[in-house]
C-alpha cells in the first residue's frame, strides 16, 4: 500500500502555498502551489553542481563561495564536503521559512550543514548580493546558482536579473580572477550560452547521471584563470520537467 504524504510545515508566499512534505523515511519534497520545487530523492545534479564548482577552487588559500538558494540543503552539504576548513560559504535564501526548515525538520537530511562554522546565512535576493560584491565587496571564488528552473529563454531573457547580459557582467565582476560561476538549469539554453560567452566567460555544459531526469549544469570560468573548454552546439535533448532541487 502506497504511503500518504504528510505535510510537516507550510507557509503562504506570493507564488502560492509553500509546503514541506514527507512520505516514509526517504521521500521529502518542497512544493509551492502544488508544484514540486525540490525532491530529496533526486538531487544528483544539485550535488554535482557544488562538487564540480568547489573542487575547482578548493586549493585556493581561503576560498569564498556564494550559494544562491538553500532548498533542502543538499547543494550546501556537497559544497562543504568539497571545500577545505578555511573556506567560507554565504547562502542567500529569499524565503525565511526555508531557512527555518533547514534548521529544524530538514537538519538531519544534510548532517546539520547549516550549523557548520564555515556557513553564513542571509535572507534576501542573491541578485542583490552579487551586485554588492561586483560594486566593490570582497570577491567570491565561486558563485553557485541553484534556483528553480534556472535560465530559460525567452521567459528569462537577456534582461533577467540573474541570467541576463547585465547580470552576467555583474557576476563576472563579483568573481575573483579565474573564479567559477556554476548554474543549475532545467534544460539547455542556447541564448544563455551566447550571453556567457559575450560576458567573457569560458564555459562547459554538463548533464550528470544516467537515466531519469538529467538536468543541465553550466560551469563558467571568469578570465584570469585556467580556461574551460567551450562546448560545441549539439542537438537539443528532450528533458523532463524538474522534479528535484537543492
Amino acid at each position: 500500500m502506497t504511503r500518504q504524504w504528510q505535510t510537516l510545515a507550510s507557509a503562504e508566499t506570493p507564488e502560492g502555498r509553500l509546503e514541506l512534505r514527507r512520505r516514509g523515511a526517504a521521500e521529502t519534497v518542497i512544493t509551492v502551489g502544488g508544484r514540486v520545487l525540490m525532491n530529496g530523492a533526486a538531487h544528483r545534479s544539485e550535488t554535482a553542481l557544488a562538487e564540480l564548482a568547489c573542487r575547482a577552487i578548493a586549493t585556493r588559500p581561503r576560498p569564498r563561495v556564494l550559494l544562491g538558494g538553500l532548498g533542502l540543503g543538499y547543494t550546501l552539504r556537497a559544497a562543504l564536503d568539497s571545500l577545505p576548513r578555511a573556506a567560507s560559504v554565504t547562502v542567500v535564501e529569499i524565503e525565511p521559512v526555508i531557512v527555518a526548515w533547514g534548521r529544524g525538520p530538514l537538519a538531519e537530511l544534510t548532517g546539520r550543514a547549516m550549523e557548520d562554522r564555515r556557513v553564513a546565512i542571509e535572507i534576501g535576493d542573491v541578485a542583490a548580493a552579487i551586485a554588492g560584491a561586483a560594486a566593490g565587496g570582497a570577491g567570491f571564488d565561486a558563485i553557485l546558482l541553484d534556483l528553480y528552473e534556472g535560465p530559460r529563454t525567452p521567459a528569462q531573457g537577456r534582461d533577467d536579473p540573474l541570467y541576463g547580459r547585465a547580470a552576467l557582467a555583474r557576476a563576472r565582476a563579483a568573481l575573483t580572477p579565474g573564479g567559477v560561476l556554476a548554474v543549475w538549469s532545467e534544460d539547455r539554453d542556447d541564448a544563455f550560452e551566447a550571453r556567457l560567452a559575450a560576458a567573457g566567460f569560458s564555459w562547459e555544459r554538463r548533464r550528470p547521471g544516467r537515466g531519469g531526469p538529467r538536468h543541465t549544469l553550466y560551469l563558467a570560468t571568469a578570465p584570469g584563470g585556467r580556461r574551460t573548454r567551450r562546448v560545441r552546439a549539439t542537438p537539443r535533448p528532450t528533458i523532463r520537467a524538474r522534479a528535484s532541487g537543492a
